[in-house]
């Protein structure tokens, strides 16, 4: 009976160290009204407040000069905030030291140490936690297979090449088991076949920590298809914070709307008269608004852009003069004429095996994939339903 008390005891023991140890890696990060200011001219991240929750996988995407590093770079602690607070967990980590703070973070340029072999890499963060050499071997080792660095273990920094640097450095991340992962346009420096490989990876390999994950990138596809939230930021401020899908589908504002996409979403300026839009001689219903206004801006994404089929109703007419092919689709530039306005061009992804060229055509634009932006503040005014 001792025996068996005794061992039920080890047993809990050792399960409730492996639950705290999750507990304590498993944690929400939160930034209150994240500010830095160099100069009074010069205001990279203005007020960034969001969460990042245990298990998802947030992207900051935005042009250069956004804000974005900077906020990723204030949360690891390599700069510190002009006002507000970050939070892990319920502890308050604004100003703890970065080697404080749990984090791993993979730069854009790789800070390797050049005198190491890839191995010693890999494990250089192991070994100062103390990890032991069989649990360092298994990690490197799932992780070399993992992003193709078995037959590079030996070798320096200097005898490889950029892309598989980055991999090294992205994997230096991986093998740790951090409560927070920091990524800073770790793909950059890959070739387009790779990158699609270890950005699969590491979707699945993220998606297995369950650790909040802050991902920086200006490459869309890549927020897109590994991000469970995305924060569009520009000139300092989140612009929309949502799922991809919405992004896509229900762009807060002109920005996030001309930003995300591509080709580019159709953005059109376009007089109104009752309850219409009027671009060229065709009318285009207007959504329920409190008052019509003299001009609004019409979004359409080129792919919703179509050839008529027979229950359209909401049709244009145009002039083709570029044809684009892309491969699956021809991108067909079209110039719509109007009798009160300049020429607008409207796009359209088209099916390839017939030629546009300088022909006259037809296309419909279905009513419940377009949006409409309002003239003055640029918000949007209405969302229709993706169908």
């Amino acid at each position: 009976m001792c025996i068996c008390v005794h061992l039920w005891f080890i047993i809990s023991l050792v399960y409730l160290t492996q639950l705290q140890t999750a507990i304590k890696i498993m944690a929400t990060l939160e930034l209150k009204n994240l500010n830095k200011t160099y100069t009074p001219k010069v205001i990279p991240v203005k007020d960034v407040s969001l969460t990042v929750d245990e298990d998802e996988f947030l992207t900051l995407l935005g042009p250069s000069g956004c804000g974005k590093s900077t906020t990723l770079r204030m949360i690891a602690g390599l700069e510190e905030p002009t006002r507000g607070r970050i939070f892990l967990g319920s502890e308050d980590i604004t100003f703890k030291r970065p080697g404080d703070r749990n984090m791993a973070m993979v730069f854009q340029s790789y800070a390797l140490y050049p005198h190491m072999s890839v191995y010693e890499n890999l494990a250089s963060g192991l070994k100062l936690k103390k990890t032991p050499p069989a649990e360092i071997q298994q990690r490197v080792t799932e992780v070399s297979k993992l992003l193709g660095l078995e037959e590079l273990l030996q070798r320096k920094p200097g005898q490889l090449s950029g892309g598989q640097r980055q991999r090294v450095a992205v994997g230096r991340a991986l093998v740790r088991r951090a409560q927070v992962y920091l990524l800073d346009e770790p793909l950059s420096n890959l070739d387009a076949l790779l990158r699609e490989r270890v950005r699969a990876d590491i979707k699945q390999i993220f998606a297995t920590q369950k650790a909040p994950v802050v991902y920086v990138t200006h490459d869309q596809t890549e927020a897109m298809t590994l991000s469970t939230k995305v924060a569009v930021l520009n000139d300092g401020l989140v612009q929309q914070l949502d799922p991809p899908e919405r992004i896509y589908n229900q762009p807060a504002n002109l920005f996030v709307a001309g930003f995300v996409g591509s080709p580019q979403m159709n953005l059109l300026t376009l007089p109104c008269k009752g309850r219409y839009a009027m671009l060229g001689d065709a009318k285009i219903l207007l959504p329920d608004l409190p008052t019509v206004p003299p001009e609004i801006i019409l979004g359409i994404r080129p792919e919703h852009v179509r050839i008529p089929q027979p229950d359209d109703t909401q049709k244009i007419q145009g002039q083709v003069y570029l044809v684009e092919n892309l491969g699956m689709h021809n991108l067909v530039s079209v110039r719509v004429a109007s009798s009160e306005t300049e020429p607008l061009t409207v796009r359209a992804l088209l099916p390839p095996g017939q030629k546009w060229n300088n022909e006259e055509i037809t296309l419909a634009l279905p009513p419940q994939n377009i949006h409409w932006f309002d003239i003055q503040s640029g918000d949007a005014l209405r969302f229709y339903p993706h169908m």
